[in-house]
């Protein structure tokens, strides 16, 4: 039997989505305008980085031709191979909205059918009868917030009187989300969890798709540090996913990072959740040196979205993008005959545009393994194919409305 490696670079868009224009995005490039910035200097910091972007494995696989099919330019000061080593292309989604449970889903065969609900008011961005509920529900004293606001900005903002009212920080976005931010030792982790479970029954009939724990740690004398202990608590999917097909055959399944929080736990076979990039993909080496014949292994690298894309941090992206880069090699040593390893992304988060928030944009796709054929594959009307390509590799029937390629 074959094996099959999914890793979700998590924000890292490709630009040119035809309907950006009706999320604001119009002109989004996340990694075409990352390598532009390295290009000219803007992504140069002392004892970080400097130079063009060096991602010399991602572009011999073909990143470089992915974002040129995509937006009509390769990326700027990357060196272009004239015959890349991978299976090289983009995606379209055709799921509304820019956001993580729509991006993931769609990957696994399962496109959104439905529009997704907002909390769209900037200020009071909640109803009173929700707040009342939360409160209620959650024993509280009240909360704090209640707006549209950056995680790590709301936290330096409110938390000094979260620890002396004991009232959580609760805001959200342009995504479907409401975030709980709580102190770990003043609130309670356990604590905090347990609310947003509550919070989480009570907008489903709104149709937000996460509740968030946001635990930090820290005091008014040291400053205020979001920790690694992050959860997220979906919606399910609404239909069959490739990790449910999985689970009906019987497979062997590895998810690495949030994916278990973002399908609801729901077929997500042993779940591994480290802290950081560098973390996550060394755990995924390890569970991929003891995957079993047929098995599957789905990753999630967040840090290029909640710490780099958010805070708009040009030089951070590069960097992390440029350590993926490193770290390459050693998941193609891991691979065995028959494996099939396919890179992507879930959206854009374009660390040079206006505001904090993900950007609607086309992902790149790029597959290799030893007995991988390398060549273009075009533009691919759906995130799904990529789930239908899967499916064929490992040889479970069709999922989802994706064409494999």
């Amino acid at each position: 039997m074959t094996r099959a490696i999914l890793i979700v670079l998590d924000s890292v868009g490709c630009g040119g989505a035809e309907d950006a224009a009706a999320y604001g995005d119009t002109g989004a490039d996340t990694l075409g305008h990352i390598a532009e910035a390295c290009a000219d200097g803007r992504g140069d910091r002392k004892g970080l980085r400097s130079g063009p972007l060096a991602i010399p494995n991602l572009a011999r696989l073909g990143l470089s031709h992915a974002c040129e099919a995509s937006t009509g330019k390769p990326l700027a000061g990357v060196v272009r191979p004239e015959a890349p080593q991978g299976q090289h292309g983009y995606g379209v989604e055709v799921s509304q909205g820019k956001d993580t449970p729509s991006g993931h889903w769609e990957i696994a065969g399962c496109p959104v059918p439905f529009k997704w609900g907002y909390f769209t008011a900037l200020e009071n961005s909640f109803p009173g009868e929700l707040v009342a509920a939360i409160i209620r529900d959650g024993s509280l004293p009240g909360i704090l917030g209640n707006k549209h606001a950056s995680g790590t900005a709301v936290i330096d903002e409110l938390a000094e009187e979260h620890i002396r009212t004991g009232k959580p920080i609760c805001y959200t976005s342009v995504d479907s989300v409401l975030q709980i931010a709580a102190h770990e030792e003043h609130f309670g982790l356990e604590r905090l969890y347990d609310l947003c479970k509550k919070v989480r029954l009570l907008v489903d009939p709104l149709r937000i798709g996460r509740v968030i724990a946001r635990p930090f740690i820290g005091s008014p004398e040291t400053g205020f540090t979001r920790t690694g202990n992050r959860k997220d608590f979906s919606i399910p999917p609404p239909d069959e996913t490739i990790l449910d097909r999985l689970a009906r055959h019987g497979r062997a399944t590895v998810t690495v990072g949030k994916i278990g929080d973002i399908f609801a736990h729901r077929h997500t076979g042993r779940e591994i959740k480290p802290f950081g990039n560098a973390a996550m993909f060394a755990a995924a080496l390890e569970a991929i040196e003891t995957l079993p014949d047929g098995g599957f292994c789905f990753v999630n690298l967040v840090d290029f979205d909640t710490e780099y894309g958010h805070r708009r941090d040009i030089p951070g992206y590069a960097a992390a993008l440029e350590a993926f880069d490193r770290a390459l090699p050693a998941l193609e040593a891991r691979l065995r005959p028959g494996d099939l390893a396919v890179i992507t992304a879930d959206h854009g988060n374009d660390p040079s545009w206006p505001g904090t928030d993900h950007t609607r944009e086309h992902v790149p796709i790029l597959a290799f393994g030893p007995d991988v054929a390398a060549g273009p594959i075009g533009r691919r009307e759906s995130f799904a194919d990529i789930a239908a390509k899967l499916a064929t590799w490992l040889d479970i029937g069709a999922v989802g409305p994706g064409r494999s390629w």
